[in-house]
Protein backbone atom coordinates (compact mmCIF):
# COMPACT_ATOMS: atom_id res chain seq x y z
CA UNK A 1 0.00 0.00 0.00
CA UNK A 2 2.56 2.64 0.90
CA UNK A 3 6.24 3.37 0.30
CA UNK A 4 7.13 4.92 -3.34
CA UNK A 5 4.88 7.53 -3.57
CA UNK A 6 7.07 9.42 -1.01
CA UNK A 7 6.34 13.39 -0.76
CA UNK A 8 9.92 13.96 1.49
CA UNK A 9 9.52 17.17 4.08
CA UNK A 10 13.37 18.18 4.99
CA UNK A 11 13.07 18.99 8.42
CA UNK A 12 16.83 19.63 9.26
CA UNK A 13 16.33 23.99 9.29
CA UNK A 14 13.38 22.77 12.22
CA UNK A 15 15.92 20.90 13.92
CA UNK A 16 18.43 23.69 13.54
CA UNK A 17 15.57 25.94 15.35
CA UNK A 18 13.26 26.94 12.48
CA UNK A 19 9.42 27.51 14.23
CA UNK A 20 7.41 26.92 11.33
CA UNK A 21 7.68 24.71 8.18
CA UNK A 22 4.54 24.91 5.43
CA UNK A 23 3.54 22.56 2.45
CA UNK A 24 0.76 22.62 0.04
CA UNK A 25 0.89 19.92 -2.65
CA UNK A 26 -1.25 17.43 -4.53
CA UNK A 27 -1.04 13.37 -4.42
CA UNK A 28 -2.88 10.83 -6.87
CA UNK A 29 -4.38 8.11 -5.68
CA UNK A 30 -4.94 6.67 -9.20
CA UNK A 31 -2.42 3.81 -8.58
CA UNK A 32 -3.68 3.00 -5.32
CA UNK A 33 -7.35 2.84 -6.26
CA UNK A 34 -6.38 0.50 -9.75
CA UNK A 35 -4.68 -2.22 -7.24
CA UNK A 36 -6.76 -5.15 -5.85
CA UNK A 37 -5.04 -5.37 -2.51
CA UNK A 38 -5.71 -1.42 -2.21
CA UNK A 39 -8.09 -0.26 0.38
CA UNK A 40 -9.37 1.90 -2.07
CA UNK A 41 -9.80 -0.37 -4.87
CA UNK A 42 -12.75 0.85 -7.08
CA UNK A 43 -12.59 4.01 -6.29
CA UNK A 44 -11.75 6.37 -9.25
CA UNK A 45 -10.55 10.14 -7.82
CA UNK A 46 -11.40 12.82 -10.45
CA UNK A 47 -8.81 15.31 -9.21
CA UNK A 48 -6.26 14.32 -6.77
CA UNK A 49 -5.65 14.55 -3.37
CA UNK A 50 -4.67 17.91 -1.99
CA UNK A 51 -3.12 18.35 0.77
CA UNK A 52 -2.20 21.47 3.01
CA UNK A 53 -0.14 21.45 6.49
CA UNK A 54 2.22 22.81 8.89
CA UNK A 55 5.11 21.82 11.16
CA UNK A 56 5.46 24.12 14.15
CA UNK A 57 8.26 23.69 16.31
CA UNK A 58 8.14 24.93 19.89
CA UNK A 59 10.93 24.93 22.31
CA UNK A 60 11.86 21.56 20.23
CA UNK A 61 8.41 20.19 20.59
CA UNK A 62 7.08 19.96 16.73
CA UNK A 63 3.35 19.77 16.01
CA UNK A 64 2.56 18.24 12.29
CA UNK A 65 -1.23 19.44 11.27
CA UNK A 66 -2.62 18.67 7.70
CA UNK A 67 -5.84 18.81 6.18
CA UNK A 68 -6.64 17.41 2.95
CA UNK A 69 -9.70 17.02 0.82
CA UNK A 70 -10.82 14.98 -2.72
CA UNK A 71 -14.05 13.80 -4.52
CA UNK A 72 -14.42 10.44 -5.30
CA UNK A 73 -16.51 8.43 -6.91
CA UNK A 74 -17.69 4.68 -6.76
CA UNK A 75 -21.06 2.04 -6.31
CA UNK A 76 -23.69 1.09 -4.13
CA UNK A 77 -22.60 -1.65 -2.24
CA UNK A 78 -26.67 -2.75 -2.44
CA UNK A 79 -27.93 -1.82 -6.09
CA UNK A 80 -24.29 -0.95 -8.07
CA UNK A 81 -26.05 2.87 -8.94
CA UNK A 82 -23.00 5.42 -9.03
CA UNK A 83 -22.06 7.02 -5.95
CA UNK A 84 -19.92 10.31 -5.70
CA UNK A 85 -19.03 12.42 -2.87
CA UNK A 86 -16.27 14.80 -0.93
CA UNK A 87 -13.81 13.13 1.56
CA UNK A 88 -11.55 15.63 4.10
CA UNK A 89 -9.54 14.03 6.75
CA UNK A 90 -7.32 16.11 9.45
CA UNK A 91 -4.12 14.70 10.75
CA UNK A 92 -2.46 15.89 14.03
CA UNK A 93 0.71 14.27 14.96
CA UNK A 94 4.02 15.07 17.02
CA UNK A 95 6.86 15.07 15.47
CA UNK A 96 10.35 13.12 16.73
CA UNK A 97 13.51 11.40 15.69
CA UNK A 98 13.54 7.34 16.81
CA UNK A 99 15.81 8.18 19.70
CA UNK A 100 13.52 10.27 21.20
CA UNK A 101 11.17 7.43 20.84
CA UNK A 102 13.17 4.78 22.34
CA UNK A 103 11.89 4.16 25.56
CA UNK A 104 8.25 3.60 23.94
CA UNK A 105 6.45 0.47 23.23
CA UNK A 106 5.78 -0.47 19.64
CA UNK A 107 2.27 0.39 19.59
CA UNK A 108 3.24 3.92 21.10
CA UNK A 109 5.53 4.60 18.30
CA UNK A 110 2.63 4.62 16.06
CA UNK A 111 1.35 8.18 17.72
CA UNK A 112 4.31 10.50 16.16
CA UNK A 113 5.81 11.02 12.86
CA UNK A 114 8.93 9.66 12.79
CA UNK A 115 12.07 12.08 11.31
CA UNK A 116 14.58 9.56 9.68
CA UNK A 117 18.37 10.45 8.45
CA UNK A 118 16.07 14.78 8.96
CA UNK A 119 13.31 14.31 6.53
CA UNK A 120 9.61 13.09 7.36
CA UNK A 121 7.88 11.04 4.76
CA UNK A 122 4.39 12.82 5.01
CA UNK A 123 2.66 10.04 2.33
CA UNK A 124 3.17 7.41 4.79
CA UNK A 125 1.13 9.27 7.42
CA UNK A 126 -1.70 10.83 5.43
CA UNK A 127 -1.98 7.00 3.85
CA UNK A 128 -1.82 5.08 6.94
CA UNK A 129 -4.78 7.80 8.43
CA UNK A 130 -7.21 7.83 4.91
CA UNK A 131 -6.83 4.11 5.26
CA UNK A 132 -8.29 4.05 8.77
CA UNK A 133 -11.12 6.63 7.74
CA UNK A 134 -11.78 6.07 4.26
CA UNK A 135 -15.04 4.40 3.99
CA UNK A 136 -14.92 0.75 3.30
CA UNK A 137 -18.46 1.03 1.24
CA UNK A 138 -20.72 3.52 -0.05
CA UNK A 139 -24.43 3.49 0.15
CA UNK A 140 -26.22 5.26 -2.32
CA UNK A 141 -28.80 5.77 0.42
CA UNK A 142 -29.46 4.65 3.96
CA UNK A 143 -32.37 2.43 2.72
CA UNK A 144 -31.43 1.49 -0.70
CA UNK A 145 -33.50 -2.02 -1.41
CA UNK A 146 -30.47 -3.69 -3.42
CA UNK A 147 -30.83 -6.04 -6.17
CA UNK A 148 -33.11 -8.61 -6.52
CA UNK A 149 -31.68 -12.01 -5.67
CA UNK A 150 -33.69 -13.25 -8.82
CA UNK A 151 -33.32 -11.12 -11.62
CA UNK A 152 -30.98 -8.38 -10.66
CA UNK A 153 -33.40 -5.72 -10.85
CA UNK A 154 -32.83 -2.55 -8.91
CA UNK A 155 -35.55 -2.81 -6.36
CA UNK A 156 -35.16 1.01 -5.87
CA UNK A 157 -37.11 1.82 -8.91
CA UNK A 158 -40.38 -0.90 -7.98
CA UNK A 159 -41.21 -4.03 -7.37
CA UNK A 160 -39.42 -6.89 -9.95
CA UNK A 161 -42.47 -8.80 -9.90
CA UNK A 162 -40.37 -11.85 -8.98
CA UNK A 163 -42.01 -14.33 -6.13
CA UNK A 164 -41.74 -14.00 -2.49
CA UNK A 165 -37.73 -14.30 -2.20
CA UNK A 166 -37.00 -17.37 0.22
CA UNK A 167 -34.30 -16.71 2.61
CA UNK A 168 -31.27 -18.09 2.38
CA UNK A 169 -30.82 -21.76 3.02
CA UNK A 170 -27.72 -21.11 4.92
CA UNK A 171 -29.66 -19.41 7.41
CA UNK A 172 -32.47 -21.99 8.62
CA UNK A 173 -30.41 -23.47 11.52
CA UNK A 174 -30.62 -19.84 12.61
CA UNK A 175 -34.43 -19.47 11.92
CA UNK A 176 -34.71 -22.76 13.83
CA UNK A 177 -32.52 -21.52 16.95
CA UNK A 178 -34.84 -17.86 17.05
CA UNK A 179 -37.89 -20.09 16.76
CA UNK A 180 -37.30 -22.00 19.59
CA UNK A 181 -36.23 -19.09 21.73
CA UNK A 182 -39.59 -17.30 20.78
CA UNK A 183 -41.00 -20.86 22.01
CA UNK A 184 -39.23 -20.88 25.14
CA UNK A 185 -40.64 -16.79 26.16
CA UNK A 186 -43.65 -17.27 25.90
CA UNK A 187 -44.17 -20.71 28.17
Amino acid sequence: MRGGIGLKLDLRPLLAGDKLLCFDYELSLDTLSQDPTSFLYGVSFPSPLKVTGDITNTAGYMRLHLSCNTEYSSFCARCLSPVSGSFTLNLEKTVATRNMLDELDEDSIDDYALIEDGFLEIDDELLGQLEMEFPSRFLCSEDCLGLCQKCGKNLNEGDCGCPAHEPDPRLAPLKKILEQMKAEENK
